[in-house]
């Protein structure tokens, strides 16, 4: 039996109802397409958007020869085999299309071998991906692509489809259940069609708010777990906790736990935010952090993830500063720079008689020895370096004291 999905799929433009930023008459994709003038491209987006839809679309637009491969399925061998047939095609003038799905899944190599056949012209490479092209494509495949950003689909964009999906299957369905369905949908036009077939193969016995209510109740919310949108909403809690949102956090921490993130990734999110972004304003975050995993490990999810979510508002509402993560870069790059140094000889220890001869250790004061516990005046860089400032505290939190006294320690220097 086919899926209502395929059974549906439109074969023109004028049936494909999204995607209209980059399907106007004035786009270069559209021109190209008018003009039957086809370039290599990426079309970036999420599930259900219709990537391998326009792809086919394109290609009758063209009247190219579409051959599709998966990455997941297909590869250098499926690859050797579309361009002997692209060799053949190309003789009697006929040019090739070829879409592969899912083209982040192929390595290096497998990347690099498209390569030859996309500037010879033998092929025309139409690649979809979920994930971010930049981060997941080598750099020479992508400097000979164009990308398109194809969005999550509307809800005029759903309802069209919704209404396809309706006709064909003679359902009828009232407006309030059409709404939910569309809501329950989260812009992926092959999930609403899932959700109506499934609906049609129930057999329910009404067809009102209700019991279409409770049907969607048992669907899964749509959340890839390794995927660019998990990065988003990830980023988007830390930019939440780092902006002193709390209200912001709670959102994004329970959009992703709905979707099936393991807390756990939330927890040690929390942690470097604790450290990059709180610092010694408040070191109480990092503890509380560490505390709220503790209790998530002893009792599990419902208990934990609000032990969790505590943290996230404690981290939120925290005093903010990022002293310690910029003093940290500073340290390491001059490391870098000045590898070579030694290390001074009233810093270094001296465990051998020959090396005590030498002056090692000579001139080093004891800090628990001095008057206040301070060492006034001694170093702690290569002489050629000399001291350095790395650790600006800021003035928020318990940052205040810190840059007090250190400003009164450095001052004797």
């Amino acid at each position: 039996m086919i899926p209502l999905a395929e059974t549906l799929r439109p074969d023109n433009l004028s049936e494909f109802f999204s995607q209209s930023h980059l399907l106007n008459d004035t786009h270069p994709l559209k021109q190209a397409i008018n003009n039957k003038q086809l370039h290599s491209m990426i079309l970036w987006g999420p599930s259900g958007v219709g990537k391998t839809t326009l792809a086919r679309i394109i290609c009758t637009q063209v009247e190219g020869y579409f051959v599709q491969l998966s990455a997941v399925l297909d590869g250098v061998k499926e690859l050797r085999n579309v361009v002997e047939n692209a060799k053949k095609y190309q003789a009697i003038g006929q040019s090739t299309v070829l879409f592969v799905d899912e083209i982040h899944r192929f390595n290096k190599a497998q990347q690099d071998a498209f390569l030859p056949h996309i500037e010879s012209g033998l092929i025309t490479l139409i690649g979809a991906t979920t994930e971010n092209p930049s981060f997941e494509l080598n750099r020479a495949l992508l400097s000979r692509l164009s990308v398109y950003v194809l969005e999550a689909l509307d809800e005029a964009g759903l309802g069209q489809i919704l209404q396809r999906c309706l006709t064909h299957l003679q359902l009828k369905l009232d407006i309030s259940s059409q709404q939910k369905i569309i809501a329950s949908s989260h812009g992926d036009a092959r999930r609403l069609i899932n959700i109506v077939e499934k609906i049609n193969q129930a057999g329910l016995a009404q067809l009102d708010e209700k019991s279409i209510t409770t049907f969607l109740q048992d669907s899964v919310a749509s959340f890839d777990k390794g995927g660019d949108i998990f990065y988003q909403q990830l980023s988007a809690f830390h930019k939440s906790v780092r902006g002193s949102s709390p209200d912001g956090a709670l959102y994004w921490m329970a959009r992703m736990l709905v979707g099936g993130c393991d807390p756990k990734t939330i927890a040690r999110r929390l942690l470097a935010i604790a450290s990059e972004d709180i610092g010694n304003a408040d070191p109480r975050a990092l503890e509380i952090t560490l505390n709220a995993w503790n209790v998530y490990e002893r009792v599990g999810d419902k208990e934990g993830n609000r032990a969790i979510a505590q943290a996230a508002i404690y981290c939120a509402v925290a005093p903010k500063s990022n002293a310690t993560y910029l003093a940290f870069n500073q340290a390491m790059s001059m490391a870098r720079q000045t590898s070579e140094l030694p290390v001074p000889k009233h810093l270094c220890n001296a465990p051998t008689g020959l090396m005590n001869e030498l002056g090692y250790g000579q001139d080093y004061r004891y800090a628990h020895d001095e008057l206040d516990g301070i060492s006034h005046g001694q170093t702690y860089f290569p002489e050629t370096l000399g001291e350095q400032n790395y650790y600006q505290p800021t003035d928020r939190g318990l940052e205040i004291k810190i840059k007090q006294k250190l400003e009164q320690i450095r001052g004797d220097l």
